[in-house]
């Protein structure tokens, strides 16, 4: 069956780990979108973003502004640590239906708790997970159960484009390709300011 939806995909790079708090060091790292149709790349955009900060939603919607899509699948509320995205915005400015996807079921409360103990803004970042909505779990064929939060979409919508974007194995491919090319390149976006670049196809 020929693939229905055209879907961007949205994935963080490594980094190092080390102790959150003040004085700690500012680090980067790679955020990869790309856009697929069924298991087919149509583009890849690549940015830095960094790590615990605040601008991967500058990020998201400075790398789809060239870009149409019927939906946006992020793996995850946060990338880079606890670098929280606004979806309300991200869908807001994009008019793009957004699914936050998880392959397993989020700990809220332990994220609460970690943001509380770590950052003195831990209620404006607390607030973006608040707006997420309510979490569903969607069962795909044999594979464990995966979850997801819908923003701009029926349930509906959001899981056909999930189920449609199963091919390989549970994980989206947008969303694991994704990941493979921003883990590929994060040594590069570890760098000073300004390095980063991007392809689209």
């Amino acid at each position: 069956m020929s693939p229905v939806y055209t879907v961007a995909g949205a994935q963080d790079g490594s980094f190092e780990t080390f102790r959150r708090g003040l004085g700690r060091p500012i680090q980067y790292t790679s955020l990869c979108l790309t856009r697929m149709r069924g298991s087919v790349i149509q583009g890849v955009l690549l940015a830095r973003i960094t790590v615990d900060g605040l601008d991967a939603t500058d990020a998201l919607l400075n790398s789809l502004g060239s870009w149409e899509a019927d939906a946006l699948i992020l793996g995850g509320a946060t990338f880079a640590g606890f670098n929280v995205v606004d979806v309300q915005r991200v869908n807001r400015e994009t008019e793009t239906p957004v699914i936050v996807f998880s392959g397993e079921c989020p700990d809220m409360e332990a994220t609460k708790d970690a943001l509380r103990k770590h950052f003195q803004d831990w209620r404006e970042r607390w607030s973006r997970y608040e707006a997420l909505g309510e979490m569903h779990a969607l069962k795909i064929d044999r594979h464990p159960p995966v979850y997801y939060e819908n923003i701009g979409c029926s349930k509906g919508f959001a899981e056909d484009v999930l189920g449609e974007q199963a091919i390989s194995c549970r994980t989206p491919e947008c969303v694991r390709v994704a990941d493979l090319i921003a883990k590929g390149v994060s040594q590069v976006f570890r760098g000073p300011a300004g390095c980063s670049g991007s392809s689209s196809g």
